[in-house]
């Protein structure tokens, strides 16, 4: 079963709370990440994004950017922007967008669990990012951002959130400037609640899924194990065998689409282009306003000012393969890979993914202006395919899953 525990959270004082909490790191860039803590002193970018601090011809990787980070972090304890919670404690932490609002648990997860595949995944991770993170783990001694996990509902533990969310007023509750989103965050002061809540992850929760943050799940597992065969006296209740993770049922979640623009038509006219896609999908134009896929295997794509609906043919996908099933693979196998020749997603400069949240007008704005010549909006995968991708072992194409809000950093932070 599964190892989820509370630990002594370092927290801000509420007054500087929302200023202190930030994006993750790797949804922006280093322009981005200068203009949203400027004027911010208290911001956590100073600690997860330290080349802001330093010359701008300074290497994102240096050792200059990871020692930055280090002397950042020290300063937000002196001053008191970072406290530490005397008694190890659970944390829940709510966040709504378009009215809707999703309620995650904030605990430690056990490295050992993510080495004996009790934390399932459904993506592949890149050495050289994995190595990032884990240097900037190291430097600081501490997981300053959290993961994204999904576990399958449990009721008991929905009713433990509940009774908090309805009788204690949040810690921390504000709207993010970035996005607009709502973020709330209690801290489970009761004993006898955290006892209960550590007992029913062990009993009733059998594996977590990582949702988002495959990198830093990677990251923070592998310094744990690391600490570990270093370590002459290990235990195993070292806070290095532990990570933190905000963990939600996965009947709150909601999965957003990620979509394609492609760059060329890999020398077809668009008329040829068009005949080749009747070999596998139903065509049918839908006029020039922008049409979003309404089901599972329905695509609308952006042509040469016109949007159309593509309804993939019988026999072009397997509903019995958790990877043939996806839309994404029907996409890239079908189109991307046999019509237009790009044959690796990671690295063809041909292709470019966008994120759902940016709206289908932002593909048709990308292929009017000339960069790219077509795109593609898909069905968002739903948390129940993500579920049978990882139960079986598979991973998902590159680029499958969106999900918002994203977690801000800053809002509690676990030591090692």
């Amino acid at each position: 079963m599964t190892i989820v525990k509370p630990f002594k959270g370092l927290r801000p004082p509420k007054a500087i709370a929302a200023e202190l909490s930030c994006l993750p790191y790797d949804v922006m860039n280093r322009r981005e990440a200068s203009e949203m803590a400027k004027g911010k002193e208290h911001s956590l970018l100073h600690i997860t994004r330290a080349e802001i601090d330093c010359p701008p011809d300074v290497d994102i990787h240096s050792e200059t950017v990871y020692q930055k980070s280090a002397q950042n972090y020290r300063k937000f304890k002196q001053e008191g922007w970072l406290v530490q919670d005397e008694e190890p404690r659970y944390y829940i932490y709510a966040q709504t967008m378009n009215g809707h609002t999703q309620y995650g648990i904030v605990g430690c997860a056990a490295c050992s669990d993510y080495e004996d595949g009790i934390i399932k995944k459904h993506e592949l991770t890149r050495p050289d990012k994995e190595e990032d993170r884990m240097v900037h783990i190291r430097t600081n001694n501490a997981n300053l951002e959290p993961v994204f996990f999904s576990y399958k509902a449990v009721p008991e533990i929905d009713a433990i959130v509940e009774n908090i969310v309805e009788n204690q007023k949040p810690e921390y509750d504000f709207t993010s400037e970035e996005d607009g989103f709502g973020h709330h965050f209690w801290v489970v002061r009761d004993a006898e609640t955290n006892q209960k809540l550590e007992k029913l992850f062990a009993t009733k929760v059998p594996c977590t899924y990582v949702a988002d943050g495959h990198h830093r799940t990677a990251a923070a597992a592998r310094v744990g194990i690391e600490k570990k065969a270093n370590n002459p006296h290990h235990t195993g209740n070292e806070e290095y065998n532990f990570f933190m993770a905000v963990h939600f049922p996965d009947n709150q979640l909601q999965i957003i689409d990620y979509n394609r623009v492609v760059k060329d038509l890999n020398g077809l006219s668009e008329k040829a282009f068009l005949e080749e896609l009747t070999k596998v999908f139903d065509v049918s134009e839908t006029g020039s306003q922008v049409y979003k896929p309404t089901q599972l295997h329905e695509f609308s794509m952006y042509l040469d000012g016109k949007w159309y609906k593509l309804k993939a043919k019988e026999g072009t996908f397997d509903d019995q393969d958790p990877i043939g099933v996806l839309d994404v693979s029907i996409l890239s196998h079908h189109v991307l890979d046999n019509i237009l020749g790009i044959k690796d997603l990671r690295t063809s400069k041909r292709i470019d993914f966008v994120g759902g949240i940016r709206g289908l007008k932002e593909l048709q704005d990308r292929v009017d202006s000339g960069e790219m010549k077509v795109a593609f909006a898909l069905y968002p995968v739903s948390m129940q395919q993500l579920i049978n991708i990882a139960d079986t072992g598979n991973i998902m194409p590159p680029k499958t899953t969106w999900f918002e809000p994203k977690l801000r950093s800053g809002l509690v932070i676990h030591e090692l």
